[in-house]
């Protein structure tokens, strides 16, 4: 959602009714957790729980998915339909906390909204236990079914990412005469989006990645030059989110490590980021970047793993790595 309001922001006082944004329909679909499955949720991503019979895609209509509340299994149901509905809270690799919202029926999409706004998401499930645990707090829903965050979506974007953020507006996408297979931005409507034919003609809108992986091997020092001559500067990482940036670039080096902007002073002994960002945030793996370094080989910059805990570790700055550079 804070991108979509950047990209309303870009637009804002366009002289255009639509404008093309890289999302497009497949021939295909699968199902996918509301999170995504990405890094922090990998594990029990392929986990179901579906009651006999399902998903059977009832009508040609059923792509999002509930809980029967009378044996907790899983069935396929129209996204329009309102149910209660489960949220988490917190890190769902780690220790996260339920969120059951018995009171208020919502749609899929309304509640996947919900979700996101007050808490991180609507629910996933990895593995029975979870399952167990989920079922046995909907004895005081309202409606038979309650929504976790299962859906079955056709929709992908042209960089192949895989976000599960969307926009639709009301009764969209609809596939008028079966020929609306491209996403657009209705100018004239809060910005929200429509499914339109690939073939008209309208405005689009771009965009450059943020970081960069470089997948050459250099020091520490070669990669900071390479950086601000053919970009912005080596990456600085000062919150969780341009971390998880990092991290989805880094299982791509070619290296076991990958530096990043992150310098020690020897004379002053204290780290700081090349961009001049304060370390605020911090991610060093155990062992690293806490205590004085070891400056009798010279400088130490800081890397971050490219597979494991992917956390930042300090390296000798002559050893040549992939690095990862910045455009802002």
């Amino acid at each position: 959602m804070e991108e979509m309001k950047m990209l309303s922001s870009t637009l804002q006082n366009k002289a255009t009714d639509y404008v093309w944004i890289g999302l497009n329909r497949v021939n295909t679909g699968r199902w996918q957790w509301s999170l995504g499955d990405g890094d922090m949720y990998r594990e029990g991503a392929e986990y179901r729980k579906w009651s006999s019979g399902e998903p059977n895609n009832a009508g040609g209509s059923e792509f999002c998915v509930a809980m029967q509340k009378y044996d907790g299994t899983w069935v396929d149901v129209i996204c329009g339909h309102q149910y209660s509905f489960l949220c988490y809270d917190g890190n769902k690799a780690h220790n996260q906390t339920y969120r059951f919202i018995p009171d208020v029926n919502l749609t899929w999409r309304e509640a996947q909204s919900y979700c996101r706004e007050n808490y991180t998401d609507l629910t996933s499930v990895r593995d029975q236990s979870e399952n167990q645990q989920i079922w046995s707090m909907t004895n005081t829903s309202s409606s038979s079914n309650v929504w976790i965050g299962l859906f079955n979506d056709s929709w992908q974007w042209s960089d192949q990412s895989n976000s599960s953020f969307r926009y639709w507006n009301s009764g969209q996408p609809n596939n008028h005469d079966k020929k609306e297979n491209c996403t657009a931005v209705y100018m004239k409507d809060q910005g929200q989006w429509h499914d339109v034919e690939c073939e008209i003609r309208h405005p689009f809108v771009c965009y450059q990645n943020q970081l960069l992986l470089v997948n050459l091997t250099r020091t520490w020092k070669d990669a900071l030059k390479y950086c601000r001559e053919n970009h912005v500067d080596l990456v600085s990482v000062d919150s969780e989110k341009v971390q998880s940036w990092v991290m989805d670039l880094a299982q791509k080096a070619s290296t076991d490590h990958v530096w990043l902007g992150l310098r020690h002073t020897c004379t002053l002994n204290f780290w700081f980021w090349v961009s001049g960002e304060s370390i605020c945030y911090q991610n060093w793996a155990p062992g690293h970047g806490t205590g004085g370094e070891d400056c009798r080989s010279g400088e130490r910059s800081g890397a971050v793993g490219s597979s494991g805990g992917q956390q930042w570790v300090s390296l000798p700055q002559n050893q040549q790595l992939n690095f990862i550079c910045s455009n802002y």
